[in-house]
């Protein structure tokens, strides 16, 4: 029997040669890096997901960025295998925002939304705060008002808003301090 390690370097070895058949469209290719990889990454994929028949989805999804990234597998910049659980964890992070995401609404469901977040504690101060906070969130840039709502209200990171609102980090970082800048100043004027 070979030892562990060279069992590890034939098959990353294999699956890299497979990967270069699947960039030039080899079906065949694909076929047999599924059947040597798909019980792993549904694991992976189910730890994130943990809906088997949602997991079982994702992992399709999986093969399909597989598909068509496989041509920028780099092998000297790793072994093949943990370039398709980064991806299979990708894609399940992903498909898990994606059914949580916070769409932001408008029109009466947006007012709705609005309300909840300004929700009065009872008493007249509460309701004048409530007001207060809402007229001041209608005066800001939606976008704008919709990342920090994001940011503190659903605790989403900079990086996860970045990706969202298709903007550098720092464009990030300058919107919530001058949104939360704008938002503090009109609620001290009062609106």
């Amino acid at each position: 029997m070979a030892p562990p390690d060279d069992i590890a370097i034939a098959e990353d070895a294999a699956l890299a040669r497979l990967l270069e058949r699947i960039a030039t469209g080899d079906e065949a290719a694909l076929r047999a890096l599924y059947d040597r990889t798909a019980a792993k990454l549904l694991g992976i994929v189910l730890r994130i997901q943990r809906d088997r028949s949602l997991a079982e989805d994702v992992l399709q999804d999986v093969y399909l960025r597989i598909w068509h990234a496989a041509g920028s597998y780099a092998p000297a910049a790793g072994a093949p295998l943990p370039w398709l659980c980064a991806i299979a964890r990708n894609r399940a992070i992903d498909g898990v925002r994606r059914r949580s995401e916070v769409m932001m609404p408008s029109g009466e469901a947006g007012e709705a939304y609005w309300e909840r977040l300004a929700a009065p504690g009872g008493g007249e101060d509460a309701i004048l705060d409530r007001d207060a906070l809402l007229a001041c969130l209608s005066r800001l840039d939606p976008t704008q008002r919709d990342c920090v709502v994001l940011a503190y209200c659903e605790g989403w990171s900079r990086e996860e808003l970045a990706a969202r609102y298709g903007r550098p980090v720092n464009t990030v970082k300058t919107w919530l301090h001058r949104t939360l800048g704008a938002l503090k100043s009109c609620l001290e004027t009062g609106p």
